[in-house]
C-alpha cells in the first residue's frame, strides 16, 4: 500500500518516500539489517556471542511448556498492553466499559477510547525499577512492573488527566497531554519517598511532548488532535476492511517518531529506536521495539472497529529484556565474554545492540518450532501469540528460577524509551 506520507502539510515531521529515512521506518528493515548481523555471529566472527542451534528444539520446548501452562486450551490472545490491564485475571477495560454508559454505545467511539488509553499507557511502560509497587486497592492486590504500571497508567487515564473536556474524562487531546503535570502522573502512580518510580519526570515530558505532536499532526490526530482519530486515518486507508499491520506500524513511526529523544538522525528525521553496529548496512540497525509493541496493541481496538488487519507476521518479535533473556539463560545465546553479566551496559553499546538483533532473528525461528511442536501453521498461530504465550512469558519464568527476584540476565542503563 502506498504510503500518505509525501506532503508535508499535516505532519509534524513529513517524511516523503524517497527520503533516505523512510527504508529504515519499516519491519522489514528490522528484519534485513538484523539478519545481517546475525549472519556474522553465526560465522563464528562476532567478538561479542556464539549462537548454539543446537539449543533451539530445547528453548521451543520450554516455551510450549510454557504456552499449555497458561493456555491449555492454546487459545492465545495477542502480546498487548491489554494483558497487563487484565492482570490477576481481572478485565479492568470491561469494568471500566461497564460504569461508563457513554462508552458502550457505539463501537466505533468505544474503539477510539481504546485508542485514546492504549497510546499512552504503552509509552509509559518503561522499566518501573525494582522498588516501586502499584497498589490496585478495588481488588486488593498489589501490582510490580509492566503489570503495575499497566493498571496505573489505566486509572490515570480513567481521571481524566489526558482529557481537557471535563464531561468527557475517558479521552486523550492534545491540549490535556501537552499540559500535563508530572505532580498527576505521581499521584497517579503512588510515588512517593518510599516508593519511587524510576523516571518519573521523563515519562511525563514524554506525554506531554505526545500531546505537542498530535497537535502538530492533524492529518493523522485530527484537529483539535486526539489519538482517538488514528482509527478514522488508519479506516481512511484501508480497503474493503482491511488494513495491513505493516501499515499501521509505518504510520506510527512517522506519526509518533518526533516524540522520542533524539538519537540518529537523517536528513533532519529522527530515527527513533536504530543503533549502529558494524555487520549492518551502513551501520545502521533499526528495532523499534516500542512502537511495534503499539502496533500490536492497537490490533484488539482496531478489530473492535471492524477493521481486519492482514499480514501480522510482517512485525518482528520484540527485541527486550524478557525474549533476549530467555536466550541467554537456556543457552541459546552465549556470550564469549565472562564479564558480561557483570557489566552495566547502555543501550547504545555493540554487543547489547547485538544481542536484540539476534533477538529478534531467534524469535522467528524460535516460532516456527513452536509451531511444529504444536501442530499449528503460522496462520493458525502467528509470532503475535507466540509472544504472549510464549517467549515473553518464558523469559520471565526462566529469570524467576535462575535469579531472586527475576530480574534479567543483563544489566543496562536505559533512558526509560527502549526497554
Amino acid at each position: 500500500m502506498r504510503l500518505p506520507y509525501s506532503h508535508a502539510p499535516g505532519w509534524h515531521t513529513p517524511v516523503p518516500e524517497d527520503h533516505p529515512a523512510s527504508a529504515l521506518l519499516t519491519a522489514e528493515a528490522v528484519r534485513e539489517r538484523c539478519a545481517q548481523v546475525m549472519a556474522r555471529v553465526e560465522r563464528g566472527e562476532s567478538p561479542h556471542f556464539a549462537w548454539l542451534p543446537q539449543q533451539l528444539e530445547p528453548t521451543a520446548a520450554y516455551v510450549v511448556e510454557t504456552l499449555r501452562e497458561h493456555y491449555p486450551d492454546l487459545r492465545v490472545p495477542y502480546h498487548s498492553r491489554w494483558r497487563h490491564f487484565e492482570a490477576g485475571g481481572i478485565d479492568r477495560w470491561s469494568e471500566l466499559v461497564a460504569r461508563t454508559p457513554s462508552c458502550s454505545l457505539d463501537a466505533q467511539e468505544r474503539a477510539r477510547t481504546r485508542i485514546d488509553l492504549v497510546i499512552p499507557s504503552v509509552l509509559l511502560d518503561a522499566g518501573a525499577g525494582a522498588a516501586w509497587r502499584y497498589a490496585d486497592a478495588p481488588h486488593g492486590m498489589t501490582l510490580a512492573r509492566s503489570e503495575g504500571l499497566g493498571v496505573a497508567s489505566l486509572a490515570l487515564f480513567e481521571s481524566g488527566a489526558f482529557s481537557s473536556h471535563a464531561g468527557q474524562p475517558l479521552r486523550s487531546d492534545a491540549t490535556a497531554l501537552a499540559h500535563l503535570q508530572t505532580h498527576r502522573v505521581a499521584e497517579a502512580f503512588q510515588v512517593g519517598a518510599d516508593n519511587p518510580l524510576v523516571g518519573l519526570e521523563g515519562r511525563a515530558a514524554l506525554l506531554r511532548r505526545l500531546g505537542e505532536v498530535a497537535f502538530a499532526t492533524p492529518v493523522v490526530f485530527g484537529s483539535p488532535g486526539r489519538l482517538g482519530h488514528l482509527l478514522d486515518f488508519i479506516r481512511l486507508h484501508a480497503q474493503d476492511g482491511r488494513i495491513e499491520a505493516g501499515f499501521v506500524l509505518a504510520t506510527l513511526l512517522r506519526a509518533l517518531g518526533p516524540v522520542w529523544p533524539g538519537r540518529i538522525e537523517l536528513g533532519g528525521v529522527s530515527l527513533g529506536d536504530c543503533w549502529r553496529h558494524p555487520a549492518a548496512r551502513d551501520s545502521l540497525v533499526p528495532f523499534h521495539k516500542l512502537t511495534q509493541w503499539l502496533t500490536y496493541s492497537l490490533l484488539e481496538p482496531l478489530e473492535e472497529a471492524g477493521l481486519e488487519v492482514t499480514g501480522l507476521d510482517a512485525l518482528t518479535g520484540l527485541p527486550e529484556y524478557r525474549n533476549g533473556g530467555l536466550l541467554l539463560d537456556l543457552g541459546l545465546l552465549r556470550p564469549r565474554d565472562a564479564g558480561f553479566f557483570a557489566r552495566r551496559w547502555t543501550v547504545a553499546d555493540e554487543p547489547i545492540v547485538e544481542w536484540r538483533a539476534v533477538t529478534v532473528v531467534a524469535l522467528d525461528r524460535i516460532a516456527a518450532a513452536v509451531r511444529a511442536q504444536l501442530g499449528r501453521s503460522e496462520a493458525e498461530f502467528p509470532l503475535a501469540r507466540v509472544l504472549e504465550g510464549g517467549t515473553w512469558a518464558a523469559g520471565r519464568r526462566i529469570a524467576a528460577q535462575r535469579r531472586e527476584g527475576g530480574p534479567p540476565p543483563v544489566a543496562i542503563d536505559s533512558d526509560g524509551t527502549v526497554f
